[in-house]
């Protein structure tokens, strides 16, 4: 794609947003504009900020539900901080609510730490977020916007890593806590719940996230670092 027609259809994108319209980014030929711009980084210093101003606008009025990610950081932090009290309390309850604080943990810490492992990764890479979100009915889980800008700017290898830290983190989860369990004697049907969530886990990152999700970025990312 030559840099008229990456201007052409920038122009088009920028006209449906300034008459007020939510333009279908796809149909308009913005993605393909994206992943000409990547390849090149001549292009990326030219157009870097104009594609993020225009996706940021795009992605805000096609989700309304969202609000600034400092606030989705917070939240992020006191979820992890609560799960992990919850976790070192644990032991000293008797059975079954040492089993059932184990559980509750687990699900504190694999919510919360997919979105932070994104956020310290992206910004130790140079990617920042705009946003946090939930995207109903399509994505009911929380997730967090990229500044488009800045992740242009951030080599495609880091942005692959940064794409895979979530899924990595929330893997490592359910089998740290049942190490922790182990130790902490837990009943055998609690571990067992706790060991079938991370065979859960790897088992629909196989099926699924290599198709839709954080590991199709990551392939994606990847094959272009090596290809440029």
């Amino acid at each position: 794609m030559d840099e008229r027609a990456i201007e052409d259809r920038l122009t088009t994108v920028e006209r449906e947003l300034g008459i007020g319209r939510k333009p279908d980014l796809r149909a308009l030929g913005f993605w393909r504009v994206v992943g000409a711009v990547k390849t090149d980084p001549a292009l990326v210093l030219r157009y870097a900020d104009r594609i993020g101003r225009i996706d940021r606008e795009a992605f805000r009025r096609a989700v309304p539900l969202h609000v600034p990610a400092f606030i989705g950081l917070g939240v992020l932090v006191i979820g992890l901080v609560v799960g992990l009290v919850i976790l070192v309390l644990a032991p000293q309850l008797a059975h079954p609510w040492l089993e059932i604080a184990l559980l509750v943990g687990l699900g504190a810490l694999d919510l919360t730490t997919h979105g932070l492992a994104h956020l310290v990764v992206g910004w130790l890479v140079g990617i920042r977020f705009s946003d946090w979100f939930v995207d109903l009915p399509s994505k009911p889980q929380p997730g967090l916007k990229v500044d488009y800008a800045s992740y242009l700017r951030t080599p495609a290898r880091s942005r692959a890593w940064m794409h895979a830290s979530g899924a990595i983190a929330t893997k490592l989860v359910p089998f740290v806590i049942l190490a922790y369990a182990l130790v902490r004697g837990a009943d055998t049907w609690a571990l067992v719940v706790i060991a079938v969530v991370g065979i859960l886990q790897i088992a629909s990152d196989v099926l699924l996230s290599v198709k839709t999700s954080d590991w199709k970025k990551f392939r994606r990312e990847m094959k272009l670092a090596r290809a440029t």
